[in-house]
């Protein structure tokens, strides 16, 4: 039995000799991933934004106002692919603020951030969303987030 061997030198080569405690074991650490955090239903929207822009600051991260819908197909592309992971290698440091676009729709458009399309990136300048920096919509289908990934890079390397 050529098997009965090959299994003893399995089971011997999985021993170890210290038991589990008395190793020293190293902290797992995250890599760094976009943070997506979901904005409160309430509060004044401009104090918000530039508060969470001096605290992106602080921890190295680019801030974006996100804003989306539940019925926005290319949202719903983008939200999955971020929550999955898949766009951390390439945005590391990138902090999402999302918004509802027909909940919110009062606070957005005080903060400068209502948008004829969604989904909406825009940078906080001064607690406002940008006029200028910023993505709007995108195109339906799986191919939402290819389509958008470039148009991502190139707003978070303006200044």
């Amino acid at each position: 039995m050529v098997l009965a061997p090959l299994l003893a030198l399995g089971w011997l080569t999985g021993c170890e000799d210290d038991p589990p405690k008395a190793r020293a074991t190293a902290p797992a650490t995250k890599d760094p991933a976009i943070e997506l955090k979901m904005v409160p239903p309430e509060g004044d929207l401009t104090q918000l934004l530039e508060a969470e822009q001096q605290r992106a600051r602080a921890e190295g991260r680019t801030l974006l106002v996100y804003v989306g819908a539940p019925w926005c197909e290319p949202c719903q592309h983008f939200k999955t692919a971020v929550k999955r992971g898949d766009l951390d290698a390439r945005f590391p440091k990138l902090r999402l603020l999302e918004l509802d676009r027909d909940q919110d729709e009062e606070r957005l458009a005080a903060a400068g951030c209502l948008s004829r399309m969604i989904p909406l990136l825009a940078r906080v300048e001064r607690g406002r969303c940008s006029e200028t920096a910023r993505m709007e919509g995108s195109i339906k289908g799986a191919g939402a987030v290819a389509e958008m990934t470039p148009r991502l890079e190139a707003l978070l390397a303006r200044p």
